[in-house]
């Protein structure tokens, strides 16, 4: 990858204005949270090319598959394009008008409230909408239905992230930069294969490895080797489950090599004493034995981690998705605190998000227990302020926390909530145990799904189906992994009836009797209502605006006005808590979920293709991308396979507590633990056999963030 040269301000405007004249709009890919930047263009109403956008800081003319090929996907056949009422008993579609379609799903809100309440009523996101969108969800949820029942599927992302970044900093903000990368000389990569989720970003990692030489070192931890295992300098195969075992274990080692930073300690942070303490039951040799590395492996990890210069770290599913994942997420921060890895450039924890849009749901207020602004529904200002800002009487806003992922599918169990709203996302194939969620949402009296595709999964279990506007064919705001929000711009026609979010909210809105605080005559001004609840706080940006977006590659908060945004957080070592300082969290260490039995003697691992994306709904369209990995798989050790008598190619089940998901190739391999299986969670029902991943996993969750663990489940496999 070319060395980042960045342009300046004047310069990036002109390149724009002058692309612009020929007919092209900038954009930022909608899929993973890097947050590459595009140029864009339609002919007659169609989106008709996508480029990378040469000028952007995060991607420098790099894409991914997946983003060069956004077009077929965009103009897929399957497209949504009027609204639609469904028949659960015989399965039968008939178009109706939206104001009929409208109707119903305002009707139905009413009569849920009517005879049970406000919690009766869930509305359940996605990291794929806009800003804009997140907010006018949580503002008819929250402040004008009268329920904090608004989640995302950002909830299997990032919450274990969130809730260790606000234990540790007090506030959920990320401190690190892309710009890091190129002045880093040490990445401590934890549970996340970057090279196939996040390869713009691993491509700048290797830039720097080849431009810094034997001086620039690479850990990989992760129970497979995987293409970015394989780039590693130390690839360190964790046993699933352990890695607050080895994370702590670092660190003791790095205390006893005199490799702490010892002053950024005692004037920057406040609980070190106390974590201590307990940290020499985590010396190498036993840690050796719950983690299942070589404790000489352990050494040589925290010695470069905590001496080779700056290091930064960086992690995703593989540590949000457990029943520990806060204390894993902690476990991380802690060792960047210890060894002064925070503030300064090329140094940080770095928490990198699954989806385009991710961040800015949890600054809108998507989450269960959160209000636009960094605000939570359990803080009694924070109500009060809303509530002003939105023209509500005092109390409004409910003090209970909203349901979450997988406490909607309980509620929907128990009959406590009866009508579900789901948008932009494909629960039915994202959440785990998903025929408990199959069987949960034939449970609600109404089920309502927005999407740009159908069929989906769940589109097919829905009462009614809202066609929505895809990612080219409206304009809005979102926020990548380092805080950077970018402007999409609009340069195609939504197909036939088809509306962005934000309007579809609108209409129901107004349906509801709600019309005149949801008036809003474009995308725009939902922005600027939202930025001004940002004032005064940690991620003020009242000096972002669509202008300032549509002459720069986006901008990173804080941004308050009269600022050009903030690369990095943290230099001067003051930290959003009552004190001024970071805190140690001491991690508790805990077994996953699901018990490893006779019955059940593998653990199964999930993850993603480099070529797919989530359930499909896009990339499986794309012919291109279809041919590197038509059909899932599972990965198998050697031993496994020798024991069950397997050989590659055979097809086999994988048999959980829960579930099953049959007709598998296998794959023989030495990447993969002995004792442990991998298969990707791509191929929904809707695929020619069948095969769920996430019909096998555990709905068992993190008791802080909610996060499940779609990471570690115990399954048996059998041939077929």
């Amino acid at each position: 990858m070319p060395r980042i040269l960045l342009l300046g301000r004047e310069e990036v405007a002109d390149a724009r204005q002058a692309r612009e004249a020929r007919g092209w709009k900038q954009s930022t890919c909608p899929y993973c949270g890097v947050g590459c930047g595009l140029s864009i263009r339609a002919e007659d109403g169609v989106l008709s090319e996508v480029q990378a956008d040469k000028a952007h800081p995060v991607n420098c003319g790099q894409l991914c598959a997946k983003g060069a090929l956004l077009t077929p996907a965009i103009n897929a056949d399957d497209r949504l394009r009027h609204p639609l009422l469904r028949s659960r008993a015989t399965g039968e579609e008939r178009r109706v008008s939206w104001e009929d379609a409208v109707g119903r799903v305002a009707s139905g809100i009413r009569d849920a409230i009517e005879q049970r309440g406000p919690d009766s009523v869930m509305l359940y996101g996605s990291g794929q909408l806009m800003t804009e969108d997140y907010y006018l969800f949580g503002k008819l949820a929250k402040g004008f239905i009268g329920t904090n029942n608004q989640d995302t599927n950002s909830r299997l992302c990032m919450a274990s992230a969130v809730a260790a970044y606000q234990l540790a900093f007090g506030k959920d903000a990320p401190p690190a930069a892309y710009a890091d990368i190129e002045q880093a000389n040490t990445f401590l990569i934890v549970g996340a294969n970057m090279e196939s989720n996040h390869p713009v970003l691993f491509n700048r990692i290797k830039a720097r490895k080849r431009e810094g030489g034997d001086r620039v070192k690479v850990i990989v931890v992760d129970p497979r080797r995987t293409r970015t295992a394989e780039a590693a300098d130390i690839h360190l195969p964790v046993r699933p489950g352990a890695d607050v075992a080895l994370l702590n274990s670092m660190l003791y080692e790095a205390m006893l090599g005199g490799w702490l930073d010892g002053r950024f300690i005692a004037d920057h942070t406040e609980g070190w004493e106390q974590f201590r303490e307990v940290l020499p039951k985590f010396q190498a040799e036993r840690a050796a034995v719950a983690t299942g590395l070589p404790a000489e492996a352990i050494l040589d990890a925290a010695r470069i981690y905590a001496s080779n210069g700056p290091a930064l770290t960086l992690w995703a599913m593989g540590v949000n998705q457990s029943t520990s994942g806060v204390d894993k997420s902690l476990a991380i921060i802690n060792l960047a605190l210890a060894t002064g890895n925070i503030g300064k450039p090329g140094a940080g924890p770095f928490s990198l998000t699954g989806q385009a849009n991710a961040m800015g749901g949890r600054e809108a207020g998507g989450l269960a227990t959160s209000l636009p602004g960094h605000r939570l529904v359990a803080n009694p200002e924070d109500r009060a302020e809303i509530e002003r800002a939105w023209g509500l009487p005092p109390e409004s806003i409910s003090a209970r926390p909203g349901l979450t992922a997988i406490e909607m599918v309980e509620a929907l169990e128990r009959g406590e909530v009866k009508v579900v709203w789901i948008a932009g996302t494909n629960p039915l194939v994202s959440l785990p145990n998903s025929g408990r969620v199959r069987a949960a949402l034939a449970k609600a009296d109404l089920v309502v799904v927005q999407d740009a595709y159908h069929p989906t999964e769940t589109t097919l279990a829905a009462d009614i189906v809202l066609p929505a506007a895809q990612w080219a064919e409206r304009e809005g705001t979102l926020t990548n992994s380092e805080r950077r929000i970018s402007l999409l711009e609009r340069v195609a026609e939504p197909p036939g009836e088809a509306l962005p979010d934000w309007q579809i909210i609108c209409r129901v809105a107004e349906a509801l009797g709600h019309g005149e605080a949801f008036d809003y005559p474009s995308c725009e001004a939902i922005f600027d209502e939202y930025r001004e609840l940002t004032r005064g706080r940690d991620l003020d940006i009242t000096g972002v605006t669509y202008a300032a977006l549509r002459r720069a590659p986006g901008v990173q908060w804080p941004c308050p006005e009269g600022s050009r945004g903030t690369e990095r957080l943290y230099v001067d070592a003051v930290f959003p808590t009552s004190s001024g300082r970071a805190r140690f969290v001491v991690p508790e260490v805990a077994a996953p979920a699901d018990e490893v039995t006779s019955d059940y003697p593998l653990v199964l691992l999930t993850g993603r293709v480099k070529d797919q994306w989530h359930t499909r709904t896009r990339t499986g369209k794309v012919a291109k991308l279809n041919k590197s990995e038509p059909t899932p798989f599972l990965e198998i050790h050697p031993d496994d396979a020798r024991g069950l008598r397997l050989r590659g190619g055979q097809q086999v089940r994988v048999v959980s507590r829960r579930g099953a998901m049959a007709a598998l190739p296998v794959r023989v391999t030495s990447n993969v633990r002995p004792g442990t299986v991998f298969a990707p969670f791509h191929w929904g029902a809707l695929w020619d056999r069948g095969s769920v991943a996430n019909g096998v996993t555990t709905e068992a969750f993190d008791a802080r963030s909610k996060q499940p663990e779609l990471k570690f489940a115990a399954v048996r496999v059998e041939a077929l």
